[in-house]
């Protein structure tokens, strides 16, 4: 056995006589302060050593001789090396260091506290992880930091009572590929924002936006911490997190999940996500009760500041489920919209869209029993439910593609488009534009809403956003009119005109015009009904004119003129839509799509 540099001999860890298996470590030598382990390159027996410890050898030096055995591997002393190697550096005191103060990380090490969190009804920051990401795939960032307190508490008090400075961290992956995941932990000073945890936020967004990766933020806390004086700062304004996070807005798709109480810094990030899921005990508000009596607008109770009703109605809340388990599950599914298309699926029963539209034009019916009869079973994510009711907007799949879907709303003001609306459309258009995702688009509208009050809403601002996202799309946009299809609200609803689109048609049902046929008719034709007397007759006259109107204005008509695409079998519409899905093609992002927080 030669040595391989020159060293001096630290020590034998082998006597003459000794059988060795290959790999085993025979002596240990010292070069440049450094230890180098010399190892049998075969099984034998070891003869005589030719160096004793202290000694120095030279390069090629025969250290001592190994003599081949028949069968070295069965010795006693081979066969005891094999099983103490079966578990490597199971009794290395660095490696225990460092699984006892991990330990501490792990919620097992504060029993108190975690039963307190479950005494609520809630889970903690890390069940929630677990939950979320695919089954051990996460893998954490930052966890042995502790909040920057030192100056005021001990190194043990820190190290057990705020473990992670009080924010789980990492990458793991959801439906099998990566996302980074971030989660306040509320049980570690109620989930405030900390000197470290803000390095560890700030690190991990640069990794999101850096490789492109989706973001999942849990933003349960209570803002801004000013506890940590470890640094000495005055306002501590200079932080990098707000923009950071700010800065993935239109790249990569950011949710952000609550549940319990989320206020100041905390809810300045939630506002910044795509989408917002909430439980229905949840508080979001941009000050919590401190800061609203500090400011002297009077005296609260957490629970009173910005309610999962109001937030959810007021359109902050995108998607509002019971507990932490169902927005869990729906984040997942959210995200698996943003990660291709998937090779099976269920279709429902294509005859049954015959039937969603009544065949009396003036009955109402739920558009989104036609979103549900043209998408993927089980697949359909409606978004912001509780607001701007007059459009639906939802992500779903057709034939495994995900897609957006908008649709008016004819149970709500006759499914004029109304301010409210406008802003919840476009901002999905938004959505969808950023991401790359196909939209689809269910026309059934008389048009904008009108009036004083509309008015008073900025209607004209509002509703113009939906040609303005439009004019900006870089995604396809395929429109399907269930039955009305009037003015500036039907074209607003086609991507600004019915040729914007990558494909126009309708159903029979489908009704044109400039502006609501029963409006038309009265300013149209006012001088022929004015001449005559209210009654019978008059009314007569208008019934006759709107069915000339109704009749010009039919989806077959349209398709005779060109004016739109063709008039369609509703059992045909997955037909169309495949097709034109097939078709289209999104283009290169150019950097700056940004998607409205509003």
């Amino acid at each position: 056995m030669q040595s391989p540099l020159q060293a001096q001999v630290v020590q034998w860890l082998v006597s003459p006589g000794a059988n060795v298996r290959p790999g085993d470590v025979l002596v240990i030598l010292e070069a440049m302060k450094m230890e180098h382990e010399i190892r049998a390159s075969q099984a034998g027996c070891v003869g005589e050593t030719f160096y004793q410890a202290g000694e120095t050898v030279a390069e090629g030096d025969v250290l001592c001789s190994l003599m081949a055995v028949a069968d070295a591997a069965s010795s006693p002393v081979v066969a005891a090396a094999s099983k103490t190697a079966s578990v490597p550096g199971q009794d290395r005191a660095d490696l225990q260091k460092l699984q006892a103060r991990l330990a501490f990380t792990q919620d097992a090490a504060r029993p108190e506290a975690i039963a307190k969190r479950h005494a609520l009804g809630l889970r903690t920051a890390r069940e929630n992880i677990a939950d979320l990401c695919d089954e051990g795939s996460f893998v954490e960032y930052g966890a042995l930091a502790v909040a920057a307190q030192s100056r005021r508490r001990s190194a043990d008090d820190l190290m057990r009572n705020t473990p992670a400075d009080g924010m789980v961290t990492g990458i793991g992956c959801i439906n099998g590929q990566r996302v980074v995941v971030m989660a306040y932990d509320f049980t570690v000073l109620a989930g405030t924002q900390g000197m470290r945890n803000h390095q560890k936020t700030d690190r991990m967004l640069g990794i999101a936006l850096h490789h492109q990766l989706p973001v999942v933020l849990f933003a349960e806390g209570g803002g801004g911490r000013p506890g940590d004086v470890d640094v000495a700062i005055v306002a501590g304004l200079n932080l990098a997190t707000f923009a950071s996070f700010a800065r993935l807005n239109g790249r990569v798709p950011v949710v952000g999940v609550v549940a319990g109480r989320c206020f100041a810094g905390n809810a300045a990030l939630l506002g910044c996500a795509d989408v917002i899921i909430a439980t229905q005990d949840s508080n979001i508000g941009m000050g919590g009760p401190a800061m609203v009596e500090g400011g002297g607008l009077g005296v609260f109770k957490p629970e009173q500041i910005g309610p999962s009703e109001v937030q959810h109605g007021n359109g902050v809340i995108d998607v509002l489920v019971e507990n932490e388990t169902q927005a869990v599950a729906q984040a997942r599914h959210y995200l698996s919209f943003f990660q291709g298309s998937t090779p099976s699926w269920q279709a429902p029963p294509a005859e049954a869209m015959r039937h969603v539209v009544p065949e009396n034009r003036l009955r109402v019916y739920d558009t989104r029993a036609a979103m549900q009869g043209m998408t993927d079973e089980g697949s359909l994510l409606h978004l912001r439910t509780g607001f701007g009711i007059g459009i639906h907007t939802a992500l779903a799949r057709i034939a495994g593609r995900p897609v957006g879907l908008m649709a008016n709303n004819p149970l709500h003001l006759g499914g004029a488009i109304d301010a409210d609306a406008a802003d919840k459309a476009a901002r999905f258009m938004q959505l969808c534009n950023a991401h790359g995702l196909p939209l689809v688009s269910l026309v059934d509208t008389p048009g904008f809403m009108v009036g004083p009050d509309t008015e008073a809403t900025a209607q004209v601002r509002h509703v113009s956003r939906l040609f303005v996202a439009a004019a900006h799309l870089r995604v396809p946009l395929l429109s399907v009119v269930l039955r009305k299809g009037y003015g500036l609200g039907a074209m607003a609803m086609t991507g600004g005109g019915f040729h914007e689109t990558l494909a126009t048609v309708a159903w029979p049902t489908g009704e044109f015009g400039g502006m609501g046929l029963e409006g038309a008719v009265r300013l149209g034709y006012r001088k022929e009904l004015e001449a005559l007397p209210e009654g019978p007759e008059r009314e007569a006259l208008f019934e006759r004119l709107l069915a000339q109107q109704y009749d010009n204005g039919s989806a077959i008509n349209m398709a005779a003129t060109l004016e739109i695409d063709a008039v369609i079998d509703p059992a045909q519409t997955r037909e169309w839509l495949v097709a034109g899905l097939e078709a289209g093609r999104v283009k290169p992002s150019d950097g700056r799509l940004a998607i409205d927080t509003w």
